[in-house]
């Protein structure tokens, strides 16, 4: 176990580079209990290393190491960003083997979801669990892009707290209530912050969201490949991926367990960061 990771919080880890054999140097942190399987955390649509929730981080660091990561062409990681979630899942394949990865956990957020799948796919020896969340299958119904205002929204340059509040939680008092407190915990890191995603990585990863989502009804067979413990999860009211896929995709993961948490939109982890960060502990500890 070593001190130079597990005496780090959220807020305090350093930024670290390492450069693959595809010639990208990819930015990450890495920090917690080394004495495990790794969980290699996916972001969202735009996200980086500055996404996440450090209470859920800090929460899952107690029993595990966690590692983020910026795929190729994301804020301070080099390299253009891809346009498919097939080379976002071969990058990210990349960095797992220049750190020497052979078994890893991986939680994939919402784009980062369908880009875990994928490695679960084309490289099953190296991922023992699955954590999906708020995320769908290729070629799922009703997620071929987002709608005007979401789109609007997301794609907005720079997006600020609005545009997260209204995208990522519930309108209802407590949800919005909620996205209101993460917005604090989401700015604790003063120092050493990622820096800003560009316009090119926002329009490439538009266009893998809808290429994933084009309908295609005889992609969903790809899921039945899945075969390592796979929790899926997401909020009641995700606006941005019907949580009807996410039991879509229970059914066709052989070995899959579905919860839908109330009162949440696709920030649903955010707001039950308590609750989830267990579920999460509870599963891959099972």
């Amino acid at each position: 176990m070593s001190l130079t990771i597990t005496q780090h919080t959220t807020v305090t880890v350093p930024t670290q580079f390492v450069e693959a054999a595809n010639g990208i140097r990819y930015a990450y942190r890495r920090f917690g209990d080394a004495s495990g399987v790794p969980l290699v955390l996916l972001p969202r649509f735009r996200g980086d290393l500055d996404s996440w929730d450090p209470a859920i981080l800090d929460t899952l660091a107690d029993e595990r190491e966690v590692i983020l990561v910026n795929n190729r062409g994301v804020s301070s990681t080099s390299g253009t960003t891809p346009s498919t979630i097939t080379e976002m899942a071969r990058d990210l394949v990349a960095f797992l083997d220049a750190l020497s990865l052979t078994e890893v956990d991986l939680l994939g957020f919402s784009l980062g979801g369908f880009v875990a799948q994928e490695i679960a796919l084309i490289r099953p020896d190296v991922v023992r669990k699955l954590i999906l969340a708020a995320t769908g299958p290729q070629g799922g119904p009703n997620m071929h892009g987002w709608r005007a205002d979401i789109r609007d929204a997301v794609r907005k340059d720079p997006p600020g707290p609005p545009e997260l509040l209204y995208t990522f939680f519930k309108p209802t008092v407590t949800s919005q209530a909620a996205g209101a407190e993460y917005l604090g915990r989401f700015i604790a890191r003063t120092e050493d912050r990622d820096i800003a995603s560009t316009l090119q990585t926002r329009d490439a990863h538009y266009d893998a969201v809808c290429d994933w989502g084009i309908p295609d009804h005889s992609k969903l067979q790809r899921l039945q490949g899945i075969l390592q413990p796979t929790f899926v999860c997401n909020g009641d009211a995700d606006a941005m991926i019907p949580p009807s896929l996410s039991h879509l995709m229970g059914g066709l993961i052989p070995n899959a367990i579905v919860k839908i948490y109330p009162d949440a939109g696709h920030g649903f982890l955010f707001q039950h960061h308590a609750e989830f960060s267990a579920d999460v502990n509870e599963f891959l500890n099972a």
